[in-house]
C-alpha cells in the first residue's frame, strides 16, 4: 500500500525534474536549455496530448473544464509518478514475493495499489474553492489526479479488466515518460 501511496508522491516529485520546467535547468539548477532539440520535439508533442486530455476534463461540481495548459506540469509528474511507483513495487513484490491479500478485501495486491494510490487524493471542496483551484490552480482537481493517470496506464486497466474503450481504459492514451 505504501507504494500506491507515498511512492506515487515520490515519483511524482522526482518526475518534476523532467517536466516542461524542470527540463529547462541543469543538474546544478542553472537554466539551461539542454535537451536535444529531437528529444524537446518529442517530449513537447507528448505534452500535448497530456494537455488536450486534462483540457476536455470538466468538473461536475463546478461546470468548469479543466486548463490543460496551466496543469501540464502537474500532470505530466502525476503520470510519471504512478508509473513509477507501479514498476518500484513490482521490482519489490519480484525479488520479495507476492503480497498476502488482506483480509476481508477480494483485492489483489496490484488492485490494493491502485486503491492505495486512489486514496492519496480523496478531498473534498467547496465550490468557490474548486472553481478557484480550476481557474488559477497549477494542480488538477483530486478527481482528475485518479481520473487522469490511471486513465493512461494500461497496467490498471489489465488489473481491474476494463474494457478497451471503458472511461478507465480508453483506446487513446498519453504517455510522456
Amino acid at each position: 500500500m505504501n507504494y500506491g501511496a507515498i511512492g506515487y508522491v515520490i515519483g511524482h516529485e522526482i518526475t518534476h525534474g523532467f517536466d516542461d520546467q524542470g527540463r529547462q535547468f541543469d543538474l546544478i539548477g542553472n537554466l539551461v536549455d539542454w535537451w536535444h532539440a529531437d528529444t524537446k520535439e518529442k517530449f513537447l508533442k507528448k505534452s500535448k496530448c497530456i494537455i488536450e486530455q486534462y483540457g476536455n476534463y470538466t468538473d461536475k461540481q463546478t461546470g468548469l473544464s479543466l486548463n490543460g495548459i496551466n496543469t501540464q506540469g502537474e500532470n505530466i509528474a502525476d503520470n510519471g509518478g504512478i508509473k513509477e511507483s507501479y514498476i518500484a513495487y513490482n521490482t519489490w513484490a519480484a525479488t520479495n514475493g507476492a503480497e498476502q491479500r488482506l483480509p476481508g478485501l477480494d483485492y489483489t495486491p496490484q488492485q490494493m495499489f491502485w486503491i492505495s494510490a486512489a486514496q492519496t487524493w480523496c478531498s473534498v471542496y467547496r465550490t468557490e474553492t474548486l472553481k478557484m483551484r480550476i481557474t488559477t490552480g497549477l494542480h488538477s482537481p483530486a478527481e482528475f489526479r485518479v481520473l487522469g493517470p490511471l486513465s493512461n496506464m494500461d497496467a490498471f486497466a489489465k488489473d481491474f479488466n476494463c474494457p478497451i474503450g471503458s472511461p478507465m481504459n480508453p483506446e487513446h492514451k498519453c504517455e510522456v515518460w
